[in-house]
């Protein structure tokens, strides 16, 4: 006799985002740094790459270059960056280079995690 109780379904693998957390601002001066350290998180085994800019309060057009780098990066190797950004100069940034419209936006880091948009990720 079978006993239904004890199939077991599809089990999908465990997906250990890699976070990067951004400093407070991100210049011409620091963006190159920072681009690396964000590709460097895309190493072997990695398939999400999460960008916490949470607590950045400023950040330039090259930092939004490095961002869109990543980005490109990760779809070409079938990955995903999450980038979590909240309202604010940065998501105003994000919004006026356009970048809002081609990267994946979060709202929190909860909804990056779980890779669910929290809301839409244009600009407020």
């Amino acid at each position: 006799m079978h006993d239904d109780s004890l199939d077991v379904g599809i089990v999908q693998p465990l997906v250990v985002p890699e976070i990067v957390t951004f400093p407070a601002e991100v210049t011409i001066s620091n963006s190159k740094a920072v681009g690396a350290a964000l590709l460097a998180a895309f190493r072997p085994g990695v398939t999400v790459v999460i960008a916490d800019l949470r607590a950045t309060v400023a950040c330039d057009s090259a930092g939004v270059s490095h961002l869109w780098i990543a980005g490109n990066h990760a779809i070409c190797t079938g990955r995903q960056l999450r980038i979590v950004v909240g309202d604010g100069a940065v998501r105003q940034a994000l919004h006026d280079l356009g970048a809002d419209q081609t990267l994946p936006l979060y709202p929190d880091m909860e909804a990056a995690l779980t890779g669910k948009h929290g809301r839409p990720a244009s600009a407020p």
